[in-house]
């Protein structure tokens, strides 16, 4: 069989002191999942985690140099940054325990969810899907994967994002309302995953926006810290 065109290469993660690439199947992204947040954007409580979906076109590659950059999209006057806990699937399956899940992990990384807030508040408001507001063009920052053998399994610590030395966002993984396993075994249920699966897995509170010149340090104890500037 031949193909009509030349398939694109995978998309491809670095990992931290390997020379070796992460391939990147699918990013799902837990929406709500630290309580200061849910509560700024309006909701409060343990509800049942959701998903949203960015394409793996979405990442941009941000190396240990400092010197990694993201074009400020179109089509928004209010980009928001939103630091995350990135987590790398070697394992899959469906109706995973939270042991299970647990297993599955490879390894995490830093990164930052940008999202057109303007955008997706008037898709909110119409009932219509976050596409455009969440999975455009360099929506999906990911810094270099450390794996789960060298790190431990990541259940506290430290995340925060500066921007232009200022500090925005500050948090503890101990705060997730849905943990990494538990988040994981719940999105199990609806979707089969497989090795090469990301989860985005939610965001502290002090969400807000950035402009073209402004430059964004993301921190997670155990993971080091990124850099992207916004051009």
């Amino acid at each position: 069989m031949q193909w009509i065109f030349t398939p694109p290469k995978p998309i491809g993660l670095a990992i931290h002191g390997v020379d070796a690439q992460f391939p990147v199947q699918r990013i799902f992204c837990v929406g709500r999942n630290y309580v200061e947040h849910a509560q700024e954007m309006g909701h409060s409580g343990r509800e049942d985690p959701f998903f949203f979906c960015k394409p793996p076109q979405a990442i941009v590659v941000v190396d240990d140099s400092g010197n990694s950059c993201m074009p400020y999209p179109s089509q928004t006057s209010d980009l928001h940054h939103e630091v995350e806990l990135v987590v790398m699937l070697d394992k899959g399956g469906k109706d995973l325990s939270i042991e299970q899940a647990a297993e599955a992990i490879y390894g995490y990384a830093i990164g930052l969810d940008m999202t057109r807030r303007d955008l997706q508040a008037a898709a909110k408001k119409q009932g219509r899907p976050w596409e455009t507001g969440k999975a455009f063009d360099a929506s999906a920052l990911i810094g270099p994967v450390h794996p789960r053998v060298k790190t431990g399994e990541l259940t506290q610590g430290e995340i925060a994002l500066y921007v232009n030395n200022q500090l925005r966002q500050q948090g503890d993984l101990s705060q997730l309302i849905w943990n990494v396993a538990e988040s994981i075994a719940y999105l199990s249920r609806f979707f089969t995953l497989s090795a090469g699966d990301v989860l985005m897995t939610g965001t502290p509170a002090g969400v807000g926006a950035v402009q073209a010149g402004d430059q964004m340090r993301a921190v997670i104890e155990g993971l080091g810290q990124i850099q992207v500037n916004i051009r």
